[in-house]
């Protein structure tokens, strides 16, 4: 099969490269899926650069989020059947046209979707729903900042905020992304290049703040200036490259909380959250409250891997980013 393989630490994406390598064989209580879509992200770029919290021993293929169909499963394993529409994540082996995962990294893709539609939701929507129930607390009629929202996890907090009942504040870094958030319910946008842009917050709510900030940027100080009086400030990524050092103080003048999400870990500390968490999103999907916003184009060919992650990398993108890396005459 095809697949982007790294031998060593890339100075950039556009470094990779694609080899011929054995289809993986399942290990027991694993998967093999084909995969017809992947879900490219942001940290796949830290990833191959050694810059990620994740190191994988090389040599490794990158990609986390995917859709594809079970060409094989263990004899163990009854979850699943050969066939089976499924959607999932591993740490690694995305770009590739087959991959082996555990089984417990899967669920079978709602009817109502497509293969690239279910790509890009394993991790954005459960971070976003994690991030704002369980960590914001976000209940109906409060002011919710969402930072990077016209982004992959961004549109993703933008529509579960709006089912919740809040009312929305778009952060985006150019104007050219305002109707793609107003679109899928935001309330107001505003520009977080602009450096008076938590004055316009303060405006927006009355001079009161937001209740909650949803940030996977790196924008948690100063979004310190337009909080509100115990609001919760919920932190989910570095996008901006920089991690943020915090004045304690200001969290106690304001009696704020700042609290972390990081939806990754939950199957080692917290796996019973898991299913609690994807049978509400479930449920919202089939309400017609949430849905997939593809980026266009879609990125066919692992050669385009590149691309497309040049093109989260230079903030051009809105939505999910989806390569389509199968060869349709590829046979195990």
């Amino acid at each position: 099969m095809r697949a982007i393989v790294v031998k060593n630490w890339l100075k950039d994406p556009s470094d990779m490269e694609i080899k011929d390598i054995p289809v993986p064989t399942p290990k027991e209580n694993e998967l093999l899926v084909r995969v017809d879509s992947v879900g490219a992200n942001f940290f796949d770029i830290l990833m191959v650069q050694g810059k990620y919290q994740i190191k994988p021993p090389f040599p490794f293929t990158p990609g986390a989020e995917f859709a594809g169909t079970v060409v094989r499963r263990s004899q163990t394993d009854q979850r699943f059947k050969v066939g089976d529409r499924v959607f999932g994540s591993s740490a690694t082996g995305a770009y590739a046209e087959y991959i082996a995962v555990p089984a417990t990294h899967c669920l079978q893709i709602p009817a109502t979707l497509g293969f690239e539609q279910a790509a890009g939701m394993y991790i954005t929507y459960p971070t976003s729903y994690a991030g704002l129930v369980q960590r914001g607390r976000v209940r109906r009629g409060e002011w919710v900042l969402v930072h990077a929202a016209a982004g992959g996890v961004g549109i993703a907090a933008v529509q579960i905020a709006k089912a919740l009942g809040a009312r929305v504040i778009a952060a985006v870094g150019s104007e050219g992304k305002f109707d793609i958030c107003t679109e899928q319910g935001a309330d107001h946008c505003i520009n977080y290049r602009d450096p008076a842009w938590t004055d316009t917050v303060l405006e927006l709510t009355g001079g009161k703040g937001v209740d909650v900030v949803y940030d996977p940027v790196g924008l948690i100080e100063r979004s310190m200036k337009c909080i509100a009086w115990n609001g919760r400030l919920v932190v989910v990524g570095f996008a901006a490259g920089r991690i943020e050092k915090i004045a304690a103080n200001r969290i106690l003048l304001k009696n704020v909380e700042v609290t972390g999400l990081n939806w990754g870990a939950h199957v080692i500390n917290e796996p019973e959250r898991i299913p609690e968490v994807w049978a509400a999103l479930f449920k919202l999907i089939e309400e017609g409250k949430i849905r997939l916003v593809i980026y266009e184009p879609v990125f066919y060919g692992l050669g385009k891997v590149k691309d497309a992650l040049r093109a989260i990398a230079n903030r051009e993108t809105y939505g999910k980013v989806i390569v389509k890396p199968a060869d349709p005459v590829s046979k195990l």
